[in-house]
């Protein structure tokens, strides 16, 4: 609903606005009409305007009301408390200022006299409080149009209060502009003169342009990104602890925040560089990756100019055992932009996350880079490169991860991993495979599908028919007591997997890859067949699917520490630029809040999306247990992510054991809002960076 309702509201503000410039104009040109019968034609129209008016500021304020009733305050407080106001007071002014001088002013003039209106209408023509509140609605649809666009969430009334002050000292000048006109209407006939009004309504344009560039100037050359930052730098949060105790203040440390009472150069400071993974002792599997440009070509023969590792699209599929010690060793051989390798959903030691800046220094060309980490969990996951990574992940630097369980016993017999991607200028392909390829499976085979979806914000749905089947895993994590599903889109946005098991039958059985027949993998008994017919879906829902199991924490645990994103759209300086950003609490990095914790506490985050568009937010580093989706504990299989899929309106309560101390990222994956600013870092108490970013380096994660 609150996709409807916002974007309807947005709507209405619009036509508000129209509407009661409209009107103003119409109100104040009332005093220039040169016969009675004129002035009664244009007072009459007035009143068509004020009940216009009236219904969209009731629209409006109904808007606040509907999602005050359904959702989460955080989606209706400026709605509530600044929308309607700025919409309802003015035309309230209208009905008891203006409509009964409207109604007198008609009453006493003729509408079938050419004469000239005498000294007492035009007094009651251009009287402030006849015209005033047309004036002031339409001044009160500036400051709407500002609200709605720079929205003051998280909810702060001094957000409010330089604006409305603005607006207030507006509404006194056209009080006072308003009062000397009437003055000399009382005096004798106003002249219309439009260009006049048009040379001094430019000339004030211009004023106030010229007064309002130097912030505004002042403000974006503020934004531009130093050459050298820390990724450290931000506004610290330590959110709400369960005693109620004050946050601690923290302080900066050449451009980084370090916590309270530790700072830079205390032992008790850990820097990222020590949180590895073990460094001695033989791997028991070990991968070299290079990364290499490459001209590449998919199944239909489609060329793709491409960022690879090891010459292929996507990357060599990396496979190990649970609790195997594994050596990466990374090699950049053209890039030069550089590259490092993330291991999405994995959660490593911090110093092994691969993020350029954050827990590492980009790998330029002729470089290479060694990761050693223990492969701790049993999973679907995927590795990309974290410098640049729109460009990286969109050109080809990406591959699949997966972590087999030690004891082989239950492994089913046909594992199939689709690795989803959208090829510049070349289209969506299953890898390198850009058709529905065929594959022959034995009738009672044990079929194991792992989706992982790579594209930049595109909601990719997979379709299986011909059989029911189940969802086993979601970013990696295995579910409990899953059930057989049918007709279901399985919806993933980037950075997203599902695991998907099913028995093969004696017929056909399709994965589609969109709701289209072109792109998918057709499995057969016999490798004939055609296509199972495509039902009508519904969309796969975690929230109550499976079996409810123990888990280490749920919703009713105390929590050590709870926090609060809040996603959005509003416009905003980022790096030079004024444009609309996607934003984490109001703010793009690097003034999105840094969430600092202690290792050891139980951590609960509500993540709220105001926004227009769907997040997946990627928390680098652990996994969260989704505790609630828009107010609804979740009932079924415990159901961890680690790139939650946050749709506009929706809210989620998460929650995670700090156990992995570090500098982590916490981003929407579609990588697109990432590079724009839509990042922010969970933060450990002790642990510091010394890896920088900005032009000075050769560091750019997004």
């Amino acid at each position: 609903m609150y996709p409807i309702v916002s974007s309807a509201e947005l709507a209405v503000i619009l036509l508000f606005a129209i509407f009661s410039f409209i009107a103003a104009g119409k109100a104040s040109k009332l005093v220039y009409q040169s016969t009675e019968k004129q002035l009664h034609r244009r007072t009459r129209k007035l009143r068509f305007w004020s009940v216009s008016l009236t219904a969209l500021a009731v629209l409006i304020a109904a808007a606040g009301a509907i999602l005050a009733a359904t959702a989460h305050p955080l989606f209706w407080l400026d709605r509530l408390f600044v929308h309607a106001p700025l919409a309802l007071i003015p035309v309230a002014c209208v009905w008891i200022g203006s409509y009964p001088r409207l109604v007198r002013l008609m009453s006493r003039t003729n509408k079938q006299s050419d004469a000239q209106p005498d000294t007492s209408r035009r007094r009651l023509a251009s009287e402030p409080a006849f015209i005033f509140p047309y004036r002031l609605t339409s001044l009160c649809s500036a400051g709407l149009f500002y609200f709605a666009f720079v929205p003051p969430i998280p909810f702060d009334w001094s957000d409010v209060t330089i604006p409305v002050t603005v607006l207030l000292f507006l509404a006194s000048m056209l009080w006072m502009l308003q009062t000397r006109r009437n003055q000399l209407a009382t005096e004798a006939p106003l002249p219309y003169r439009p260009w006049r009004r048009r040379l001094k309504r430019a000339a004030a344009l211009a004023a106030a342009a010229a007064v309002g560039c130097v912030p505004f100037l002042t403000a974006m050359e503020g934004s531009r990104l130093p050459d050298n930052l820390s990724m450290m730098a931000g506004a610290v949060d330590y959110g709400k602890t369960a005693d109620g105790s004050a946050p601690p203040s923290g302080h900066r440390h050449h451009g980084a925040v370090v916590p309270a009472g530790l700072a830079a150069g205390d032992s008790e400071v850990i820097p990222v560089t020590e949180l590895t993974g073990p460094r001695d002792g033989e791997a028991d599997r070990k991968f070299t990756v290079t990364a290499q440009r490459k001209t590449v070509k998919l199944s239909s023969g489609k060329e793709v100019e491409a960022w690879t590792y090891n010459g292929q699209i996507p990357g060599p599929e990396l496979r190990m055992k649970e609790g195997e010690l594994v050596e990466v060793t990374l090699v950049n051989q053209d890039i030069e932009d550089g590259v490092t390798l993330h291991w999405h959903g994995l959660d490593v030691p911090n110093a092994e996350d691969g993020v350029a800046g954050a827990t590492q220094n980009a790998v330029m060309p002729g470089e290479t880079y060694t990761y050693r980490f223990v492969a701790e969990q049993v999973g679907t996951f995927w590795y990309h490169s974290h410098q640049h990574s729109k460009e990286a992940v969109q050109k080809g630097l990406f591959g699949a991860l997966i972590v087999d369980p030690a004891e082989p016993a239950a492994q089913p017999q046909e594992d199939i991993t689709v690795i989803t991607h959208l090829w510049d200028g070349a289209g969506f392909a299953i890898g390198a495979d850009d058709s529905m390829r065929r594959r022959t499976i034995a009738p009672g085979t044990t079929v194991k599908l792992r989706l992982i979806n790579t594209d930049d914000w595109v909601r990719q749905s997979y379709i299986l028919t011909g059989t029911p089947f189940k969802v086993t895993a979601i970013d990696g994590t295995d579910l409990n007591g899953p059930t057989e599903l049918e007709n279901q889109s399985l919806d993933l946005l980037t950075g997203g997997r599902y695991d998907v098991a099913f028995t093969m039958p004696d017929r056909p059985v399709a994965l589609r890859v969109g709701r289209g027949d072109g792109l998918g993998i057709l499995m057969t008994p016999d490798g004939g067949g055609v296509l199972p017919a495509l039902q009508r879906t519904t969309t796969f829902d975690p929230t109550h699917y499976g079996t409810a199991a123990e888990t280490p924490f749920d919703a009713d645990s105390e929590f050590d520490r709870e926090f609060t994103m809040i996603l959005d759209n509003r416009f905003a300086f980022y790096n030079g630029r004024f444009a609309a950003y996607d934003t984490i609490n109001g703010a793009v990095f690097p003034n999105t809040p840094m969430f600092v914790v202690k290792k050891g506490e139980l951590v609960k985050t509500l993540i709220v999306n105001r926004s227009a568009v769907e997040h997946p937010m990627h928390l680098h580093g652990h996994h969260m247990l989704v505790l609630s989706r828009n107010g609804e504990r979740v009932t079924g299989s415990p159901w961890w992510s680690d790139t939650l899929d946050v749709a506009p309106g929706e809210s989620y309560e998460v929650a995670f054991l700090a156990d992995n101390p570090g500098v982590w990222m916490d981003h929407c994956h579609n990588l697109v809002h990432a590079a724009a600013g839509m990042t922010m870092h969970l933060m450990y108490d002790g642990v510091s960076s010394p890896f920088e970013i900005g032009a000075g380096t050769h560091n750019h994660p997004e």
